[in-house]
This record gives structure tokens, sequence and C-alpha cells, in this order.
């Protein structure tokens, strides 16, 4: 077993642009593999991921393996209903298959232990992602978005390829 250490913490402001940079890089790597190329501009788009880091209630976090950055996190916190959401989560591709998304995500399930309800989503091509929160986290898979069903809280993001089908998981918390 992997005993890699994974920590978290709040990302600084000044780290966002590479943040953003490395989440794109990422994210770039399934979009690739699955339809050859990327659209025109990052996935997501700048755009979409400042409006992801400043919405209300929202937390970056940088995943950190031994001290070293290896990916990182944007959750939204409603302390309110304590219903919370994975809005985006990345490893360096170079750190892909060591254990370390299970330990990440196990970190942000212990930083926010009110959670009574984790949602998030993933588009319908990213089997690596609907495996991982299926099959890894203990998310279901509860809606599925699609042009006979679209998305009632908004466009698809800027430029993803898929037509926007996704789906939508919830893991509900003990």
């Amino acid at each position: 077993m992997n005993t890699d250490p994974i920590t978290l913490a709040v990302a600084d402001p000044g780290d966002l642009p590479a943040f953003k940079r490395e989440l794109q890089a990422a994210f770039a790597v399934a979009v690739i593999a699955e339809f050859g190329s990327l659209p025109d501009g990052p996935i997501p788009s700048d755009d979409d991921l400042d409006r992801s880091i400043a919405a209300p209630g929202a937390v970056v976090l940088r995943i950190l393996c031994d001290g070293r950055k290896v990916g990182g996190a944007v959750v939204t916190i409603d302390a309110e209903t304590n219903r919370n959401a994975l809005d985006l989560l990345f490893l360096s591709p170079a750190e892909h298959g060591r254990g370390l998304g299970r330990k990440a995500w196990q970190a942000i399930e212990r930083r926010f232990p009110e959670t009574r309800v984790w949602q998030t989503h993933t588009p319908y091509f990213e089997k690596r992602n609907i495996h991982f929160y299926v099959n890894v986290c203990g998310f279901e898979i509860v809606e599925f978005f699609s042009a006979y069903h679209p998305d009632p809280h908004g466009p698809e993001p800027d430029g993803l390829p898929g037509g926007g089908e996704a789906f939508r998981f919830e893991k509900i918390m003990a």
C-alpha cells in the first residue's frame, strides 16, 4: 500500500494562475485522448475557472504530497444546508495511478466533516472520472444531462466537447 502523505492547503491568491494552468493541463489529457485535440482555448475556460473560484462559498485547495503540489480542488461549502459541491478536482497527470486521488478525496471529506451530501459532475466521456467517483469514492450517479434533459443550472462549460452530456453524482455521508 502506498503511504504517500496527502495534505490540503488553501491556495494562496498568488498561486491561482499556476493552479488554473495545471488544472487545464490535467483536464486536457482526457479531452485529447477522447477527441484527438482540444477545441479552441483551454478546458475549462479561464472564465469558467474564475467563476468557480469566485463563487459564494468556494474554497480553493492545493493537494500536497509530502509538501509538494500535486493537484488541487475547488469545493463549494454551504454552511446552512451542508450540501456541498466538489466543483473541480485534478491531479498532475504524472501523479496518476498512485492512489493519490483517493487519498485527496478522503482528505477533503475529513476537512469538511459537517457535510451531509457531496455533489459533483463530470462529462459523459470521462470514463476515468466516472470510475473514480463511483468505484473509488462511493458516489452514486443520480442524473444524466443531455439534449433530452439539459442541466437546469446553466449552460455547459465553454467549449467542452460532448454536446453537454454529463453525469451528476451524489454521496450521502453517514
